[in-house]
């Protein structure tokens, strides 16, 4: 078995062999290239390439046993060499990075000089901009820097720092494009003598929803009208409903009675009606209009409660605490609806799991949407009942109440709190804190002021 002191050694020999005979061929090369130009001037001649690297093992067991001292010498001084090779260029290196660093202090100096004289210039009150002592100073620095620049000629030219980015202060008014737009309240609340209502944003870009009412109607104080409006497309439709539709009711209503029937039940949803459909029809003969708005509305007239919707707000009445739903929803699940539709030449579509007018639209009924007119009517379903005890109060709002909250949950949440708008703000709250996203609009009345004496 070979040890490992007798492999080194073999090795060693080998090592020295093959220096030994490259040393003899590089000597025999250069005797010759001396016989062949001895009148070649020595500056000419290539610098010989330098001797092979030898292992530190070799190196280390030459001087231990102080074989060839020729070789122990070649090897240190090629050792020397390579470590002031390397000591001479980590000189140059360590020379251009202080130059470097210096280049960049001189740099950042001038740019802060240069900045300094800028600020100053243009945020101290009373100084002339052109001539003024801040100027001077900064034509100073100016002229430094160019100065500097030129004069530095050969080595890397100083880079331009762009200006110092300034952010604008936040400006509402632009927000969305719109010049004179006002930044609407996430959140509304109201409350009258006979009703509180509560409002919030859903995360559409503008607020939707809206509400009407007028109280002390033709001077009575127990006849009063109330609406809650749901708009879509745009707040158009909501706004003019808000304004107009209880009008074009009371407007209707001044001639009931005046024929001396006794049945006065057909004439007022005569006015009901007659109010939803004008009011249908102005709107739509506005220039420029798109928008449409689903309604639900009470009128309170002569101790009776009477109740109108189009579209998917609803009205829930609490009679001794048990929720009576007064309103059916215009969708496009409902037979009867769908049928109307495709009579009268349209179609519906079923588009993630909810059926629309067109392949667009929700809802079959509503106020306003102009290019589907043909199939989506203004006509208003009516519902007339007398006010008794038992006839505690209302709770109207669209359906971003009622798709997360059903009716009796929310008159558990009044009949609890109270008819107040704390009452309105959480049924508000709970319906976004099952993951509405839509505009809400809750409006609770009391009925209790209505009853006939």
């Amino acid at each position: 078995m070979i040890h490992l002191e007798d492999f080194l050694w073999g090795f060693s020999i080998i090592s020295l062999f093959i220096y030994f005979l490259q040393s003899l061929r590089k000597a025999i090369s250069m005797a010759s290239l001396c016989l062949s130009s001895p009148s070649s001037s020595s500056s000419s001649l290539p610098s010989p390439p330098p001797p092979p690297p030898v292992s530190w093992i070799t190196s280390q067991l030459v001087l231990d046993r102080g074989e060839d001292r020729s070789f122990q010498d070649s090897l240190i001084s090629t050792t020397c060499r390579e470590d002031d090779i390397v000591s001479e260029d980590v000189n140059l290196l360590r020379d251009h990075e202080t130059q470097m660093e210096e280049k960049s202090m001189q740099e950042n100096l001038h740019f802060e000089a240069y900045q300094k004289g800028l600020h100053d210039r243009y945020s101290s009150p009373g100084v002339d901009p052109a001539g003024g002592p801040v100027g001077k100073e900064l034509d100073s620095l100016v002229m430094e820097k160019d100065a500097a620049e030129n004069n530095s000629k050969g080595t890397t030219k100083l880079k331009k720092r762009p200006a110092r980015l300034v952010l604008p202060e936040y400006y509402p008014k632009l927000e969305f494009g719109e010049k004179d737009r006002k930044l609407e309240n996430m959140e509304f609340e109201d409350k009258g003598r006979d009703f509180c209502l509560a409002s919030k944003k859903g995360r559409r870009q503008v607020m939707e929803d809206g509400y009407g009412i007028m109280t002390d109607i033709l001077g009575d104080a127990k006849q009063a009208f109330f609406a809650v409006i749901d708009g879509h497309g745009g707040r158009a439709a909501a706004d003019y409903v808000a304004e107009n539709l209880g009008k074009n009711i009371v407007k209707a209503l001044e001639n009931v009675g005046k024929d001396g029937d006794d049945d006065h039940h057909q004439p007022l949803e005569q006015a009901i009606r007659q109010g939803y459909l004008v009011t249908d029809r102005e709107f739509l003969s506005q220039q420029g209009v798109s928008s449409g708005a689903c309604v639900a509305s009470a009128l309170l007239k002569d101790g009776e409660l009477h109740v109108a919707n189009v579209g998917d707000c609803r009205v829930v009445l609490s009679r001794k605490g048990v929720a009576d739903t007064l309103t059916v929803d215009h969708r496009l699940s409902r037979e009867d609806e769908k049928l109307r539709i495709e009579n009268s030449g349209g179609f519906v579509h079923c588009r993630n799991g909810i059926w629309r007018v067109q392949g667009s639209l929700a809802i079959s009924r509503a106020i306003g949407d102009l290019h589907l007119k043909d199939w989506v009517i203004s006509d208003p379903e009516i519902k007339c009942l007398p006010l008794t005890s038992d006839c505690e109060f209302l709770i109207m709002a669209s359906d971003g109440l009622w798709d997360k909250v059903n009716e009796q949950e929310a008159v558990d949440v009044v009949l609890r709190d109270g008819n107040s708008v704390e009452s309105c703000k959480k049924l508000v709250d709970m319906s976004f804190g099952r993951g509405n996203m839509d505009d809400i609009t809750v409006m609770v009345i009391n009925l209790h002021n209505f009853l006939p004496n």
